[in-house]
């Protein structure tokens, strides 16, 4: 009987769908002054499989969206999106004046040198989610991008 049963928990495992495995590279946060609200989060995402991030959180905020900057009329706005897409094997940039992740409601001011914790949910092609954690360095205020910087 036991063999049975583990004959068919075998089957049950190898019939489950993949995981889309996602690696995340330099996860970073724009440092804020004082009373500041609000900041980006920003990295870059390679899934295996077809992919989508469609959520982010973090105990350092009220509320986490992914945003995206678009121009509209000759201005560029930032507004919410639902998610970002991740295609197979394409490194994907969160970066300012793109796609990235914005922190509102900051419960506290983010200073060069801290650690923020990150909680990504992406959601494969079958439909499937699975979350990340993620702790994100905090760059000082000038801070633009990932070339150059420490790894």
């Amino acid at each position: 009987m036991k063999h049975y049963i583990a004959a068919a928990l075998s089957l049950i495992s190898f019939s489950l769908p993949a995981q889309a495995d996602v690696k995340v590279e330099e996860p970073w946060v724009r440092a804020t002054v004082p009373h500041q609200k609000v900041t980006g989060a920003f990295m870059r995402l390679t899934a295996s499989e077809d992919a989508r991030l469609v959520a982010v959180g973090s105990p350092v905020a009220g509320t986490v969206e992914i945003h995206e900057m678009v121009m509209e009329k000759e201005v560029m706005k930032m507004r919410p999106v639902a998610g970002v897409q991740l295609p197979a094997g394409q490194t994907v940039e969160l970066k300012p004046g793109a796609h990235h992740v914005m922190l509102l409601d900051l419960r506290k001011p983010l200073q060069p040198g801290d650690t923020v914790p990150l909680v990504l949910t992406v959601e494969g092609s079958k439909g499937k989610r699975e979350t990340l954690e993620v702790k994100a360095a905090v760059r000082p205020l000038g801070t633009m991008g990932g070339a150059g910087h420490e790894r």
